[in-house]
């Protein structure tokens, strides 16, 4: 995986926040969500790792198959704008 300094930034970003989706990083990067766990481990600090896990498992807005019907973004539609 070839990846440049802003788009490890922005993956690392992506499987933090909690509206995003495994499914919206691999669309965007190819990363499957076993890769994606991979990545953040060799990317994060043990602890944070750790965190990390702890945060999105069982989360369902990690998964898009489990996100309430309707709902078809992977953002708050309020997360990138100007402010």
């Amino acid at each position: 995986m070839n990846l440049t300094e802003s788009e490890v930034s922005r993956v690392i970003e992506m499987a933090w926040e909690d509206r995003t989706p495994f499914e919206a990083i691999e669309e965007q990067f190819g990363l499957q969500e076993k890769q994606v766990i991979k990545f953040m481990r060799s990317q994060l600090k043990p602890g944070s790792f750790r965190l990390w896990r702890e945060r999105v498992s069982g989360r369902n807005t990690k998964h898009r198959k489990l996100h309430p019907a309707g709902v078809l973004r992977g953002y708050c539609p309020t997360q990138y704008k100007q402010r």
